[in-house]
């Protein structure tokens, strides 16, 4: 494992390339936050955020808000990001510490590079030159950072999402700092993601002696009319942004192990990544149609990993594509492939939600980097999205 220089530039580093490496270095393996939100209010307060952390379990939650001239009758754009990361994997596969910045090649190697520690550290430095430019700013600043996106997600964003509903917050405009672009910063914007619905079916037979299958019933006979007939099913057409609804089966357990019984009963796990043109209970529905139309006896359990969500063209998307533009020369996309994301939490109090960040070719992997030439442009596309909706 090597270790270079973070450095070589002899110009000095921008304050934000500082500030990512300043986050790098702190071991935030979900949910452990190791005080990087700490670091964040430090640079907050002082603006005039007001600074709220938010406990829940092992987690660490921020919420942090700079009031404009409008008081509570101007709008309020959020910057949503979270602090931890994923484990690092096997730490000699790596070429340098992955908890220590190292620049080589024109990048920033570090876990949370790409996802998504430059991208907080830019909307930190955004909001301070703009605070600087337009200190008299009319809309809202806020932040939403959690330390828990990368792991169960139970006490992260949603459980901000709480409590701002309770109090009757209203959101306007949010941009998560997801890595979405693709082949260059700024190609891909994400103005929505796909619901995710699993289910965990159990289909029940008799188990019985293979030579006399007279005597048992089994599972996996009964249920693979119903399995062909889920995988042919069209689900829907998709729409304007989004592909059709997919099903996809995960596992299938029968058996005891033995080549001469036939199982008592079969399990299989499904999934569903699905649009806007559908909803959990009319998936749930058609599912529980089809299986009972085969007329087995059947155990069916559902858990939602999270709600499709939708921010069609409007103020956030034009001055994020208009700021991307300025910034790169990138005429970018929205597009809705991907898992999920906090995004689905905050779309149920804002009506605008939009992820934009780095690249993300190398994120949760070995070596995980960004362009640190595009770190600088991150925080400006930032920047200007504030100088066109807040000021």
């Amino acid at each position: 494992m090597t270790h270079t220089s973070p450095h070589t530039s002899s110009h000095p580093p921008s304050p934000t390339l500082v500030l990512t490496e300043q986050l790098i270095a702190r071991r935030s393996v979900t949910p452990d936050d190791q005080d990087c939100q700490d670091l964040l209010i430090e640079r907050l307060a002082p603006l005039g955020f007001v600074c709220e952390t938010i406990v829940s379990g092992d987690v660490t939650n921020l919420w942090a808000v700079r009031r404009g001239s409008a008081g509570t009758d101007g709008k309020l754009l959020v910057f949503a990001g979270h602090t931890d990361v994923v484990p690092t994997g096997p730490l000699d596969q790596w070429h340098s510490d992955p908890f220590l910045p190292t620049h080589r090649d024109g990048k920033l190697y570090g876990r949370g590079a790409a996802d998504m520690k430059t991208s907080i550290a830019a909307f930190v430095v955004a909001a301070e030159e703009f605070i600087a430019l337009e200190p008299d700013h009319r809309h809202a600043i806020g932040l939403l950072i959690t330390s828990d996106e990368e792991g169960p997600a139970t006490d992260g964003t949603v459980k901000v999402v709480q409590a701002l509903q309770q109090r009757g917050e209203r959101l306007d405009y949010c941009i998560v700092g997801e890595p979405t672009s693709v082949d260059t910063l700024g190609d891909m914007v994400k103005n929505g993601r796909r619901g995710s619905l699993s289910g965990k079916l159990t289909v029940k037979g008799v188990q019985g002696h293979i030579a006399y299958p007279h005597l048992a019933s089994n599972p996996i006979h009964l249920v693979a009319p119903a399995l062909a007939e889920l995988v042919a099913e069209r689900w829907d057409d998709g729409n304007e942004y989004f592909p059709p609804t997919t099903w996809q089966m995960s596992n299938i357990h029968a058996g005891t192990g033995a080549t001469n019984v036939i199982p008592g009963e079969a399990v299989i796990d499904f999934n569903f990544r699905f649009s806007t043109a559908n909803t959990v209970e009319s998936l749930q529905a058609r599912v529980r149609a089809i299986l009972d139309k085969h007329g087995f006896a059947y155990d069916l359990n559902w858990t939602v990993g999270g709600l499709p969500f939708l921010t069609p063209r409007g103020d956030l998307s034009q001055a994020l594509g208009a700021a991307i533009r300025q910034e790169t020369g990138v005429e970018t996309t929205l597009s809705t492939t991907g898992g999920t994301s906090d995004g689905r939490f905050i779309a149920q109090i804002c009506p605008q939600v939009i992820e934009f960040g780095p690249p993300n070719a190398s994120i949760h992997k070995i070596d995980e980097h960004i362009e640190i030439a595009f770190i600088e442009p991150l925080k400006n596309v930032y920047r200007g999205v504030l100088l066109q909706l807040v000021r």
